[in-house]
This record gives structure tokens, sequence and C-alpha cells, in this order.
């Protein structure tokens, strides 16, 4: 039986731990030359930003494996979520590595990443069968459910890689995906902790304090950058906590920020390609409200704010209507 408060000493034990390896880490990546390459068709205002050290996420993911692996029970639940964020930290890490030592703003080929990603998948789909997971999805705010059989594997695999390439576009100023992952998780810790899945949540408690105690060296003007190793490896998880809790459909309103960045991604290329004009000024999205003039800082808390709101409706929906 868990104590009411574990969710609580959860995030405060991952925040001290992550904001206690911060200073040792970020001067190793200093002396590495561990530096972020700015795209240069990015605003000009992030060209200063070259050379802040950047797989910052490795921070968050010790902060992490560190608090679970005190707090949560030996179970296969928890081996999975370790599975898919670590896995997919490993991709991000790998990528920030090459950008690194070929010192460009491109790491592995898209197709290379895609292959990574499907690899994991594959083997977070073998781990469910061997769970025996439920393979049905659960419609958000209904008791109703679809059960989809053999074709949970490639709902899966569109979930996994999906939400792993949405929550690295939104990774785009100093605190953004920080703060916009930390409310996410921080509402799958209430969603699992209701559903009685203690492990979950004590696991999605466990990101929230890992990712505050990062956002302490990565608020503007970020001191480090979680690179793709924290943005991919946080994607993993909120795929895998999204999964454990069945609540993958509810994931597109807990995570709206990530939909919505992703979202102006794809009507940015494809307006371009047909009709040979952008709808954004830039795209992701925040670039957009950046080059209208909007400071970094203002842009920021916008999004966390409208992250709130998402993650809110989705707590409603599963907690309170469901009760």
């Amino acid at each position: 039986m868990f104590a009411d408060n574990v969710l609580i000493v959860t995030i405060v034990a991952a925040f001290l731990i992550a904001v206690l390896i911060g200073p040792l880490f970020i001067p190793i990546l200093r002396r590495l030359k561990f530096g972020q390459a700015i795209r240069e068709e990015g605003p000009d205002s992030h060209q200063k930003k070259a050379g802040t050290p950047t797989m910052g996420g490795t921070i968050i993911l010790l902060a992490l494996i560190f608090t679970v692996l005190k707090f949560a029970t030996a179970k296969m639940e928890i081996y999975f979520l370790l599975f898919v964020t670590i896995g997919y930290g490993l991709i991000g890490f790998l990528d920030d590595f090459i950008k690194i030592r070929k010192k460009r703003n491109l790491g592995l080929t898209a197709k290379q990443k895609f292959a990574g990603q499907i690899l994991l998948a594959v083997g977070a789909y073998i781990l469910l069968i061997l769970m025996g997971h439920d393979t049905s999805l659960h419609l958000p705010g209904t008791p109703w459910k679809l059960e989809l059989g053999y074709f949970y594997f490639p709902f899966l695999l569109f979930l996994l890689v999906g939400t792993t390439n949405a929550v690295n576009l939104t990774d785009g100023l100093d605190g953004l995906l920080a703060g916009t992952g930390a409310i996410a998780f921080g509402a799958y810790a209430i969603i699992a902790w209701f559903g009685q899945d203690y492990d979950t949540a004590i696991f999605s408690a466990a990101v929230v304090g890992a990712v505050l105690g990062f956002l302490v060296f990565n608020a503007h003007p970020a001191r480090v950058f979680m690179g793709d190793t924290g943005s991919l490896g946080l994607g993993g998880a909120l795929a895998g906590i999204a999964i454990m809790t069945k609540t993958e459909l509810l994931l597109a309103i807990i995570g709206g920020v990530f939909v919505v960045e992703t979202l102006s991604v794809i009507m940015q290329v494809v307006s371009f390609k047909t009709r040979g004009k952008r709808i954004f000024r830039m795209s992701p999205l925040h670039h957009h409200f950046e080059l209208t003039g909007w400071s970094e800082w203002r842009v920021v808390v916008t999004f966390w704010l409208v992250g709130m709101v998402f993650a809110g409706l989705g707590v409603y929906l599963e907690v309170v209507t469901l009760r």
C-alpha cells in the first residue's frame, strides 16, 4: 500500500537529484565542447545560443532512473516504461553525439532515426504481449472502448513514433518543453493515481520532478539544452504512460501543445509544397510567435498556460467524468 504523500516525495526526490547532478554535469559538457549547433534558418535571436551545452537530457534520465528504482516496485509495467524512455533517449543521445562530433545541426538521418524508432516500437509491442496487455482503445470521457486486436500494433507504432517526434518538435525555446512536459506528466500522475496504477503514477511523478529540476538550468537564458536525448526520451515516456494507463487517445488532449506544434509543421510543409505559400512565418508554431515580436519568455509562458488547459481537460475527462 502506497502512502498518500508518495507522489510529492517522489517529485521532490527527483527534483533534488536533478538539481544536484546539474552543476556537476554541465561543466563536463562544456569541457567536452558538447555545444549546440543552431540551424541557420532559425530566428536570428537564437544564433547567440550557439555553443550552449546540449545533451542535458541525460540529467533528466539519470534523476528519473534513480528515483523510480527507489520508490517504484519492480513490475513489468516499470520495466516497460524504462524501456521506452531509455530506448528513445538513447536514439536521441546518438543523434546529439553525431551533431556534436560533426559540428552540424543534423545528426542521424531521418531514415536512421525512423528505423530506430520502429525497432523500439517492435520491442515495446513484444513486451506488451508478454504482459498480456489490453489491446482495446478507451474513448475519452466515456465508458466505451474499441477492440483493435492485431491492429493494435500499427496503432502502437503510430503512437510511439508520433509522440516522440511531436515532443521533439516542441523543444525549441528555453524552458518550453521542460514546462509543458512537467504539466503533461503531472496530469498523468493524477490519472494513474486515481486509476490505482500506483507504479505508473510514481513513474510520472518522477518525470515531473526530474524535468522541473532540469528547468532550473534550462529556464531563459538556458545554461544547458536537453537535446534529442531529453526530448525523445520524454516522448517515449509520455507515450508509454498513456499505454500503461489505457489513455492512448486521451494523450492527444493532454499533450495538446505537442499536437498543435506538429500540426503547424505539417500545415506549413503541405501549404508550401502545394501553393508555394507559407501559413506561418516559421514552424513549429512557437517560432511564428517569436517572429511576430513576442519575447521568448512570453511565448514559453503562454504555451505553459495552454498546456495547463489541455492537461486540466484531460484529467477532467478521465478522472471526474468517470468517477
